[in-house]
């Protein structure tokens, strides 16, 4: 059973959902692949996670870094969890490219060879979006690429963090 709640927020409503423990999925409404690893038994519950996923992301869009992770579970393929692992290592306020997380799983990974497009397709997937910082992946030559959310919440988050001029 996963647990659920909908929180709002600048960019629009999301739905947040929980094993009771630990963060499973963060989807923004409307966003594509919405809610694609959410068990079918669910429950819409208030729980504590959901109230410092709340906090998190009041801080994040007051235009700061929090200053805490609440825990996260990724569901899915070996390699799309350590996509997504990848994902939580970028930095408030930076960037980097997908050509760049292949190369580091292709480091934790006794060199086997990871292509930037299936790193791609791993990040397009990415199940709880902004804790899990999948915005904040970008093309090798700088240009802002696909978002699940959609191009518009992309820039919007990337100008909170500093990274884009408004």
């Amino acid at each position: 059973m996963e647990y659920i709640q909908k929180i709002k927020s600048p960019v629009g409503i999301f739905t947040v959902s929980s094993d009771g423990k630990n963060i499973t999925g963060l989807w923004m409404e409307g966003q594509k692949y919405f809610a694609r690893t959410l068990e079918k038994e669910i429950c819409e519950k208030e729980l504590p996670i959901f109230a410092d996923v709340k906090k998190w992301l009041d801080i994040y869009f007051s235009g700061k870094e929090p200053d805490f992770m609440p825990p996260v579970v990724f569901k899915g393929s070996p390699f799309q969890q350590s996509v997504w692992n990848n994902l939580l290592g970028i930095p408030y306020g930076k960037t980097t490219t997908y050509g760049e997380i292949a190369k580091k799983i292709e480091l934790n990974n006794d060199g086997k060879k990871t292509s930037a497009r299936a790193v791609g397709g791993a990040v397009g997937h990415n199940p709880i979006s902004i804790l899990a910082p999948c915005h904040r992946v970008i093309g090798k030559n700088g240009s802002l690429t696909g978002y699940a959310g959609g191009m518009d919440i992309k820039k919007k988050l990337l100008q909170l963090e500093g990274i884009l001029k408004r």
